[in-house]
């Protein structure tokens, strides 16, 4: 059965812990010897085949590593949230990250960074795009009048010199 199932195994680490027990089930091979094998420790043999005798084949249902362990919201809790934003965009609104934060702090109750607000924004397919910078009291016309009289005077400058 062991030989079957390392046959099937989907990671190395599934793999080995296969080998582990079924090196002693077949060939009887000490723990020095397995651990020398697959590049383990002496100690770290014995666990495996303690839990082997314990749990069974359980110990080769491996959680995969990383993920979100730490997180406040799930996705879809998060994609919830970002419902009205989202509504308030399609409108042509702007929406302001710290907007996002308020309503972020009091779903889960506590204060956040506002680096979380903006990896949340990332995780959903969001970027950061800003209108184009310019003074609330800038005169448009002033500016383009000056232009003109810029260009004129940079073509005197070349025929004179």
């Amino acid at each position: 059965r062991l030989a079957e199932r390392l046959k099937q195994a989907g990671s190395h680490r599934e793999y080995q812990r296969i080998q582990c027990v079924l090196l002693r089930a077949t060939l009887g091979s000490s723990a020095q010897e397995i651990a020398q094998i697959l590049g383990w420790s002496a100690s770290t043999v014995h666990t495996i085949h303690s839990r082997w005798a314990k749990e069974g084949e359980a110990i080769f249902a491996l959680n995969e590593r990383g993920g979100r362990h730490h997180q406040y919201l799930s996705e879809e809790e998060e994609k919830a949230l970002l419902e009205p934003f989202v509504r308030q965009a399609e409108m042509g609104g702007m929406l302001r990250a710290l907007d996002i934060r308020q309503a972020y702090a009091a779903r889960v109750g506590k204060p956040v960074a506002l680096s979380t607000i903006y990896r949340l924004l990332e995780r959903h397919g969001w970027r950061k795009v800003i209108p184009r910078p310019r003074h609330p009291k800038a005169d448009v016309s002033a500016q383009a009048a000056y232009k003109k009289t810029a260009a004129l005077r940079s073509r005197r400058g070349r025929a004179s010199g």
